[in-house]
């Protein structure tokens, strides 16, 4: 089956990855459920709908929440849309650190958005992802044939 992979050769980066992604998207859906509440319980919407951020992070955080589950699960299409979150969650602790002053929240943001790249741009990772593309699986056969080829080669001389 293409885009999937046995449990087994699942690197634990992948996993690690997925798992923290997964944790941002029901970080996502909590603030989603927080924003209906306070709607319902009548807090001032004169500057924002309620509603309408609830129902904004909801699809945003539904899809962050999907990639994690994803990517935990073996499927490669997750890496995409983890990548673009931690793309857009870097400016966003940026903003925590300097102008919300909230230099805790910043600070613990930003290592889980670093940590989270890393991860998925880590080279267990990357070379999980290749494995897609048959043509390079078969480039790393062939190219650890030759090395070993080479390396019996000097040893008889």
């Amino acid at each position: 089956m293409p885009n999937t992979a046995s449990p087994n050769t699942l690197p634990n980066t992948v996993r690690w990855a997925g798992a923290l992604v997964t944790l941002q998207g029901l970080v996502a859906a909590g603030f989603a459920v927080v924003a209906v509440i306070r709607g319902l319980t009548g807090h001032d919407q004169s500057v924002t709908n309620g509603y309408g951020f609830a129902a904004w992070v909801a699809i945003l955080g539904g899809a962050v929440l999907a990639a994690g589950i994803a990517l935990l699960t073996g499927r490669r299409w997750g890496r995409a849309i983890a990548v673009v979150a931690q793309l857009l969650l870097l400016p966003v602790a940026w903003s925590l650190l300097t102008d919300s002053h909230q230099v805790f929240l910043g600070v613990v943001l930003g290592a889980v958005v670093l940590v989270t790249l890393v991860f998925l741009f880590s080279a267990p990772t990357s070379k999980w992802m290749a494995l897609e593309y048959g043509s390079f699986s078969d480039e790393i056969a062939t190219e650890e044939t030759e090395d070993t080829e080479t390396s019996e080669g000097k040893a008889d001389n």
